[in-house]
C-alpha cells in the first residue's frame, strides 16, 4: 500500500522530533539537533504550503525548497552519526526515510516541470 506523501513527511517529522528530544535531553547536544529539527520538520510544512501554491511554478518552487531542506536533513543525519551521536539503527532508519522522501520530492518536481512545459 502506497503511503500519501503528507503522511510520510509528517511521520518523518515525528521521528525527527523524537530523535532530537533524545539528543537534547540525554546526550546534551543542542546545536546540530536543533538544526536537524528545523530541516526535518520543514519538509512536510513546505509540502503542505505547496498544496496551496498560487501557480504551478510556485508549486515547483516550494517543492524545490522542501528538497533542499531534505538534503540538509540528510547532511545533519550523517554528521550526527559520524560524530557518534546517533546509533547505527537510528541513523539507518532516518537515512532510509529521508532518502525515500528525497526520491519522491525529486519525482514530483520532474512531473510538475513536465506538466508546466505542456501548458
Amino acid at each position: 500500500m502506497k503511503i500519501p506523501f503528507t503522511t510520510k513527511s509528517y511521520s518523518f517529522a515525528l521521528q525527527v522530533v523524537e530523535v532530537c528530544q533524545v539528543l537534547i535531553q540525554e546526550r546534551k547536544e543542542f546545536i546540530l539537533s536543533k538544526q536537524l529539527l528545523r530541516s526535518g520538520t520543514a519538509i512536510g510544512a513546505l509540502y503542505r504550503e505547496a498544496q496551496h501554491a498560487e501557480s504551478r511554478a510556485d508549486f515547483i518552487h516550494k517543492l524545490a525548497i522542501a528538497q533542499k531542506e531534505c538534503n540538509e536533513c540528510i547532511y545533519r543525519i550523517e554528521l550526527l552519526h559520524d560524530a557518534k551521536y546517533l546509533t547505527h539503527k537510528t541513523h539507518s532508519q532516518l537515512r532510509t526515510e529521508s532518502n525515500e522522501i528525497m526520491s519522491i520530492l525529486t519525482a514530483m518536481i520532474k512531473t510538475a516541470k513536465a506538466n508546466l512545459k505542456k501548458e
